[in-house]
């Protein structure tokens, strides 16, 4: 909505502001279309060679993400936690039943609870692994801890990929414009015998180019790449959060001295109140027993 918001911000700001300050429609109305196809078509061809299909698919699929925001909110928070708290307090209390749960998570008893978390398979496998690694009783927990980081850090990297497509195709939208631009140029000083009148819609046709590579650079595809960042980053908070609650768990903290810490680093949009989170957890205790 905000998205949307924005782009009706920008279009009204914009063109609003030429149309009060006496600016013509007509010429920018006859010379869009073909400028846009030159700088368009061109930013779309440079864009598919210098992305594989995989990073053009992952870009397409992030430009949704623009409108519809990060996919965990502060109520996915609040279910991880106790998830996570479910599985811990089974790993102290009945080792050997915490390996039907990692073993198999779509059939958990534990998972099926949170299905929006079960249906993640990054949240799933990076719980399942830790949880399997610490069961083989490592002798230091800081090899699983750097183990997390580099699946977090690979995680995040392949993520912004579409962020760095999208930012390189708006770096380039300016100079794709002043192409388009030279060109109305070459086409104009090809009818240098006009009136004035003539050639001063043409040239006015020729800088339309400019004028639309950096208002797509700027307004649209730079927002847009910084906008899919930002939803990464955050939706990479969700991760961290459980990497949080591990290392916790396998510096053989209590399982609420686990959990805590977990809310405590949470990010301040999604932390839930130490009440809010007790009433939870004590939904699930009631429901599996202590």
């Amino acid at each position: 909505m905000i998205g949307i918001a924005g782009i009706v911000v920008t279009f009204v700001m914009v063109f609003g502001g030429f149309m009060l300050a006496g600016g013509n429609f007509t010429i920018i109305i006859k010379a869009l279309p073909f400028e846009l196809m030159m700088i368009g078509g061109a930013a779309v061809g440079a864009f598919l060679l210098s992305n594989d299909g995989h990073v053009v698919k992952q870009s397409l699929g992030a430009c949704g993400s623009v409108f519809k925001g990060a996919k965990w909110k502060a109520s996915d928070a609040q279910d991880l936690l106790c998830l996570l708290f479910e599985l811990l307090r089974v790993a102290r209390q009945a080792p050997v039943e915490l390996e039907e749960h990692i073993e198999n998570p779509d059939s958990s008893s534990v998972f099926s609870k949170y299905p929006k978390i079960q249906s993640d398979k990054a949240a799933v496998d990076l719980i399942c692994d830790t949880l399997r690694s610490a069961s083989m009783n490592y002798d230091d927990p800081h090899q699983v801890e750097e183990v997390m980081e580099k699946q977090l850090e690979a995680k995040l990297h392949h993520g912004l990929h579409a962020n760095h497509a999208l930012q390189t195709m708006a770096d380039g939208l300016p100079a794709l414009g002043i192409v388009a631009a030279v060109l109305g140029i070459i086409k104009t000083m090809g009818s240098i015998d006009q009136p004035p009148e003539v050639l001063g819609k043409m040239i006015g046709g020729a800088l339309v180019g400019t004028f639309l590579g950096v208002f797509l650079a700027y307004s649209f595809v730079g927002p847009m790449a910084s906008k899919v960042k930002a939803v990464v980053e955050s939706d990479m908070q969700f991760y961290n959060l459980i990497r949080e609650v591990m290392v916790a768990h396998l510096h053989k903290h209590s399982v609420d001295i686990c959990i805590e810490v977990g809310r405590q680093n949470t990010p301040r949009d999604w932390r839930p109140s130490f009440t809010e989170l007790e009433e939870a957890l004590s939904n699930t205790r009631t429901g599996g027993g202590s």
